[in-house]
């Protein structure tokens, strides 16, 4: 007796298609989700970046200390020891946030802090030099890190002099009593033009520069500002605002900067890096912006 075979009829799969397009959602979803990656802010980087500055404004000191391991052996030559090489700065991309924003919500010893007292300090020098600022012989700028106080050393010195005119005392006493009021570093920068001067007590403009920023420091000490948070800075010639080849020129070259920095100076210890200047700082900040913002 023959068995019949029974012949099964071959299925077709009308479900097929969800395969392949369950792979093209998923390469989807994970495209999107590297694009969402590129374009959110890196917090890691961004957190480097506020450690770097606000290591460079406190101007830590970086010494390293070897460590003895094992028994100590003599040499016939002496080891060194080589510090870690620096790392080059993190590029941070396109960032929407200035670099002066980043500053102010940084807590680096009071900085926002000593960021207002300077912006009062420049209400309280502008309202009481109006008279002055509106003459002309005084100028008031300002930044969110410092004041400059410029003063024309015509209503200071007399000619090829560093004494004070007895009318530039009571001037120099009222900005005394306004600048003592603050927290904040103080550099006094004399200027002149560039004539000539020789003398038994000033041989050359660096000498007259130099004693005139000195003498605006003399008194503000006098006058109850902290002689540890100031500087007496001489210029000389070499830092004109106008041209020296008038008399205009030379007239607003000759001149007295008082420049006012946020933030009382750190103590003083061995190994500490000298104190930056405003032009230091003026530098720190573009470098910044060139990091933060991305060659142009």
């Amino acid at each position: 007796m023959s068995r019949r075979r029974k012949k099964h009829e071959e299925h077709i799969n009308h479900e097929a298609w969800a395969i392949p397009y369950a792979d093209l959602l998923t390469l989807l979803l994970a495209f999107f989700v590297v694009m969402y990656a590129i374009s959110s802010l890196n917090e890691g980087k961004y957190r480097i970046l506020s450690e770097s500055l606000v290591e460079a404004f406190r101007a830590t000191p970086r010494t390293i200390e070897p460590i003895q391991v094992g028994d100590l052996t003599r040499s016939p030559r002496p080891s060194v020891v080589e510090p870690p090489p620096i790392t080059a700065p993190v590029e941070l991309g396109q960032m929407t946030r200035s670099l002066e924003e980043i500053l102010v919500d940084m807590d680096l010893e009071g900085l926002s802090v000593a960021i207002d007292g300077i912006n009062a300090m420049a209400d309280e020098i502008e309202v009481a030099m109006a008279p002055l600022i509106e003459a002309g012989l005084i100028e008031v700028g300002r930044d969110r890190l410092w004041i400059e106080v410029q003063i024309n050393t015509s209503i200071l010195f007399a000619s090829g002099s560093a004494d004070l005119a007895a009318d530039a005392i009571p001037i120099l006493e009222r900005l005394a009593g306004i600048l003592a009021q603050f927290p904040a570093r103080i550099q006094v920068e004399g200027h002149t033009d560039n004539v000539p001067i020789s003398t038994a007590v000033y041989p050359s403009n660096w000498e007259l520069s130099s004693g005139r920023a000195a003498t605006v420091v003399n008194l503000f000490a006098r006058n109850g500002v902290d002689p540890e948070q100031m500087a007496a800075i001489g210029f000389g010639e070499y830092r004109p605002k106008a041209d020296n080849t008038t008399p205009e020129g030379r007239l607003k070259n000759r001149r007295v900067n008082i420049v006012v920095l946020a933030g009382r100076r750190p103590g003083m210890t061995q190994g500490t890096p000298p104190e930056m200047m405003r032009e230091d700082i003026e530098m720190l900040l573009k470098q910044g912006r060139q990091t933060v913002e991305g060659p142009p």
